[in-house]
């Protein structure tokens, strides 16, 4: 089965406290979907297109988990916390495997 991920990538954050009350809040609500936090900031250099102040990256264990997790009233209201003080650009993706 392919995994799926959330792309989320930050043009705009005024609140940095409600940002993080939205991961406290998110975190384990898109863990128990099977979320696994692959990016979540940290350095980054920008080399063709748009900069993007904050890059996150999850992991599920299939895209309809993923869409699942987001389309979820747990989520859905943790991301009220942080969405009206941060601007973002967030999509779901199947990844593809090799083998």
């Amino acid at each position: 089965m392919k995994k799926a991920y959330w792309i989320s990538l930050y043009t705009k954050i005024d609140n940095q406290e409600n940002l993080k009350k939205y991961a406290e809040t998110v975190t384990p609500i898109i863990k128990s979907y099977g979320g696994v936090a692959l990016v979540r900031g940290g350095k980054y250099e920008a080399f063709d297109g748009d900069s993007f102040i904050r890059t996150v990256i999850w992991q599920f264990p299939n895209y309809q988990k993923a869409v699942e997790c987001h389309k979820s009233k747990e989520y859905q209201a943790g991301w009220a916390i942080a969405k009206k003080t941060t601007l973002r650009h967030m999509q779901i993706v199947e990844g593809f495997s090799i083998e």
